[in-house]
């Protein structure tokens, strides 16, 4: 059986090289030479000419304001599944390195789900805090040997905790993952506070889309409750809407790049045939992204 880090090395452009077309060479040569001839109308023009690379970046901006308010004119309609269409079975992953003061916080909220997850698998990244005291005292979970899962919990019979050397989150995920048997794995990081709703809604999103590989939602900050503290979650969200808006309209041209970790549900079997999380990537989430996209394509089912 070909293991996870050996279809990673098949799969990822960075330890398989793939051919790069001509067209992108092109697009990559064209951005940084229109850059340095705009720039250096600054220094060697006059008037209007000055401003040309602002000029330049105030239509670009507007051009993907335009773009994203033209696809996302759609976005209240929530998907619908057909009567005849299966519930995907439903696990969730806690990737969790000393989260002692929010894992059950977490824990909570999965549990008080409108529906709940068929599996909440904590995976357990080598936490040297009071994580597993957490687990144990309040789920009642005997504490595993590294490397080992739990049984199930008796005060919450879909909690499991994965215990783990510490590795990193792409490789405690990737470990998870081979735990899980669930059609749709969503990954959750141990600070996320889901809305009651949250899988219901994503359920209902792979339920309608048999084709659907990977889905997030949005994601809002909590900050401190002092004047500072407002303040910065007031930008945060601005900026966090401002991304998630412009993300689904990519989403509609099929060049969603960016699912973000904190919150996001991927068929399990599309994420297990690219090779799982690159452990030695810092951007886990992002370049398993792009590496599903490469798969779709070379395997023709983009």
């Amino acid at each position: 059986m070909i293991s996870l880090a050996q279809t990673l090395v098949v799969e990822s452009p960075r330890h398989t090289p793939r051919r790069i077309p001509f067209a992108s060479r092109m697009i990559g040569a064209v951005g940084p030479v229109l850059f340095l001839a705009l720039l250096v109308q600054a220094f060697l023009r006059q008037g209007v000419a000055v401003w040309s690379i602002g000029i330049a970046y105030i239509l670009y901006d507007t051009a993907l304001l335009v773009f994203t308010a033209w696809n996302i004119r759609g976005l209240r309609h929530a998907p619908v599944a057909s009567a005849t269409t299966p519930t995907p079975s439903f696990g969730v992953i806690v990737a969790a390195h000393n989260e002692a003061p929010v894992i059950a916080a977490a824990i909570d909220r999965l549990a008080g789900q409108a529906e709940s997850p068929d599996l909440i698998l904590i995976a357990d990244d080598g936490s040297s805090d009071a994580t597993a005291e957490v687990l144990s005292r309040r789920y009642a979970l005997a504490v595993p040997a590294l490397g080992d899962i739990t049984e199930r919990s008796s005060v919450l019979p879909s909690l499991r905790w994965l215990r783990l050397p510490h590795g990193g989150k792409a490789r405690a995920l990737n470990d998870a993952m081979l735990q899980i048997d669930t059609t749709v794995v969503l990954t959750v990081d141990a600070d996320t506070l889901l809305e009651p709703g949250a899988i219901a809604a994503m359920r209902a999103a792979f339920a309608a889309e048999p084709e659907l590989v990977a889905a997030t939602g949005v994601l809002a900050p909590i900050c401190g409750p002092d004047v500072q503290g407002r303040l910065f979650q007031w930008f945060q969200s601005y900026e966090y809407v401002r991304n998630f808006l412009s993300r689904h309209a990519w989403e509609q041209l099929g060049s969603l790049l960016l699912i973000s970790g904190a919150f996001a549900a991927f068929r399990r079997d599309a994420v297990v045939a690219v090779g799982g999380f690159d452990p030695d990537c810092m951007v886990e989430d992002y370049e398993l992204i792009h590496r599903l996209h490469r798969h779709a394509v070379d395997n023709g089912y983009d």
